[in-house]
């Protein structure tokens, strides 16, 4: 990786008036101080800088950048297929970096961030094509100093016969055939949850005539209305929680509501309540299988809530969509997915808290599009686009994924 871009930008960050050893608050508002009394002209070359190297990432196929802290040891870091590569081309001193970096916030994103210790934002660069870049930022400190990742949005959203879904599935996922229930998207971090999601609410704004809310922690990709009017609130700045926003949603007059993430005990009832009062509702959590993600929403609730819970789950749960991005025999990536639907009998296991004859259901039931992902990493290994190497290192039952191989 080569980083030729430069800029004639006055080394402003050497004027930082602050000791070695201070605290990260310190030092985050001694460099928004500095960035305050620095000439505009200035401040536009340093974001530049940065929005190059942004852009910098279609160039090597990268998905993330990471700059700032110790732990970058100077460089910016790019993803590329999954492997995080250092561009060793230019060194940034630790307070170049977090100079930078305060340089991309307004006040109150500042203050949020020595507040509360990291910051979640969106970012888009406006290049004058028509086409807006937007990026998923996380601001956060290291060692007394400022780190951040910045993941790129795809602009392009993937269609929605590329994910190979059983008519069943496609019928459970739009509010033309089932006009509420809760469908869940999950997955490892960068395991392509959002581009998912972002799939299924666009084959939705083209086929139904309704009102979609999306409430996001940052919002990522901007839906443009088609057949539906579509919201957008991030939370943070239009809203102060996803709770809080899913509340409010309901008296928006919304057909779909997706929140972002399932974070936390609040949450995951309010999303089951606004299920139950019948809306379409869409969500995502951090979790490898859909019999995990059941366990994980049954789990974080109170003890004495959790018999309640389990069966308003067993009542609204419509789909579970659990997936993870593997390397492919191209050198690129490629999606494995299982796939869960709520027939009666997954409904009766979840209500019984007989959980571990889901799996058996997902084996039995490809004539409703049903599959483990074992059977899906076998689809892909036959199909050659895995190694029978990731076959077996990315599965979640490793014994049932070498029978499938007959490894045995």
């Amino acid at each position: 990786m080569d980083n030729s871009l430069t800029y004639d930008i006055p080394p402003i960050w050497k004027n930082l008036d602050v000791p070695t050893h201070v605290s990260a608050d310190e030092r985050i508002l001694a460099c928004a101080r500095l960035i305050k009394n620095t000439d505009k002209g200035v401040r536009e070359k340093m974001r530049m800088h940065i929005e190059d190297m942004l852009l910098r990432m279609e160039k090597y196929d990268a998905s993330d950048i990471d700059m700032g802290g110790k732990g970058c040891d100077g460089h910016m870091w790019y993803r590329v297929h999954g492997d995080k590569k250092p561009d060793k081309a230019k060194r940034y001193t630790l307070d170049e970096t977090n100079v930078h970096i305060v340089n991309l916030l307004t006040e109150s994103q500042i203050n949020h961030l020595v507040s509360n210790h990291s910051l979640d934002l969106s970012y888009s660069i406006d290049r004058g094509d028509g086409v807006d870049r937007r990026y998923r930022a996380t601001i956060y400190k290291e060692m007394d100093h400022l780190a951040m990742n910045m993941r790129k949005i795809n602009a392009e959203i993937r269609p929605f016969k590329g994910f190979g879904f059983h008519p069943e599935v496609a019928k459970a996922l739009s509010l033309n055939y089932l006009k509420y229930g809760l469908t869940l998207v999950t997955g490892i971090t960068g395991s392509g949850k959002s581009s998912t999601l972002d799939t299924i609410i666009d084959a939705n704004n083209r086929t139904c005539d309704a009102h979609i809310v999306i409430i996001s922690s940052p919002v990522e990709l901007v839906h443009k209305p088609k057949r539906c009017l579509v919201r957008h609130r991030e939370v943070g700045r239009d809203v102060a929680s996803f709770r809080a926003g899913a509340v409010q949603s309901l008296r928006q007059d919304p057909d779909i509501i997706m929140i972002g993430e399932l974070r936390d005990e609040e949450t995951i009832k309010t999303a089951l309540e606004i299920t139950d009062s019948g809306h379409k509702t869409f969500s995502t959590l951090h979790t490898a299988s859909a019999t995990e993600s059941i366990d994980r929403i049954i789990g974080e609730v109170n003890v004495n809530q959790q018999e309640r819970v389990r069966n308003r789950l067993a009542d609204v749960l419509t789909c579970v969509i659990s997936q993870k991005l593997l390397p492919s025999t191209d050198g690129k990536r490629v999606l494995a997915k299982e796939v869960l639907l709520a027939n009666t009998s997954v409904k009766a296991a979840i209500r019984n808290n007989n959980l571990s004859e889901i799996y058996q259901m997902l084996n039995e039931g490809s004539a409703l599009g049903m599959q483990t992902l074992e059977q899906d990493l076998k689809r892909l290994f036959d199909a050659r686009k895995i190694t029978l190497e990731n076959a077996i290192s990315y599965a979640n039952n490793k014994t049932r994924m070498r029978e499938l191989l007959n490894l045995d």
